[in-house]
């Protein structure tokens, strides 16, 4: 079990009873970043619209987002099996720059082919073998190697139990409602966030249900956005904009 202390730049973004859905990573001390979806899964447009405000919990602390930008290649209704290429992004603005805790670093670089990627979430959980099941708002960790990093990042759920795995240890993919979860990389650095988790690919066997054995997951490659992410962090805000932008 992965304690919340460990990453406190991670923070999820709506909770109903003990269930916490969806995730958004701290990127900068004034902007954090989601799945697009996330803001169709969430209240946080229609509370954004109405207050002004939408309230989260980072590092323990109360604060307010009052901006969204979403990626312009987003599609509303999109489903992650489809096609990639939509883009299933979003930043999230807060009010003021948060001191503390310190934002994680976007990954750069365009080799994250073969590498392990650790996920980070409070959604369902679940065995290769059973799919989820338990949805318990419990903060988890696993990990992936990534199997392709094309237009986006693919993680194959591999079972241990057979001789060509390439399971890792804590082999896993993100749960029902770890959509906006973060990829990560250790770098020599520290952590950098190579991913945002968008969805999954059933296995051929039973494709209706999540989280077995042969499942895909699917993240978008933010190697591939990051001009658009700094030209979204770089604006200047304009007095009187809208919550909302990209719609």
């Amino acid at each position: 079990m992965a304690r919340e202390t460990q990453f406190p730049a991670v923070f999820w973004l709506e909770q109903r009873a003990t269930r916490k859905v969806c995730v958004a990573t701290l990127i900068h001390p004034q902007w954090a970043i989601t799945a697009a979806h996330c803001l169709e899964d969430t209240s946080m447009l229609q509370i954004l619209v109405r207050a002004g405000e939408y309230p989260v919990q980072i590092a323990g602390e109360l604060h307010g987002i009052d901006h969204v930008v979403i990626h312009p290649q987003y599609q509303y209704r999109y489903s992650a099996t489809d096609t990639d290429r939509e883009v299933d992004l979003a930043l999230l603005r807060l009010s003021s720059p948060l001191p503390f805790p310190v934002p994680l670093a976007l990954y750069r670089e365009r080799d994250e082919l073969d590498r392990v990627a650790t996920f980070l979430g409070w959604g369902y959980f679940g065995l290769g073998t059973t799919g989820i099941q338990v949805d318990d708002g419990r903060f988890r960790l696993a990990r992936n190697v990534v199997s392709n990093a094309a237009e986006r990042l693919r993680f194959d759920f591999d079972d241990p139990r057979l001789p060509d795995s390439r399971a890792v240890d804590l082999e896993g993919l993100p749960g029902l409602g770890d959509s906006g979860g973060p990829a990560l990389l250790e770098t020599a650095e520290g952590w950098s966030i190579a991913g945002v988790a968008v969805g999954e690919i059933g296995a051929a066997s039973d494709p209706g249900r999540l989280g077995l054995y042969g499942a895909v997951g699917v993240y978008e490659r933010l190697s591939g956005h990051l001009e658009w992410i700094e030209s979204v962090i770089g604006a200047v805000p304009i007095p009187g904009h809208d919550t909302v932008s990209g719609l």
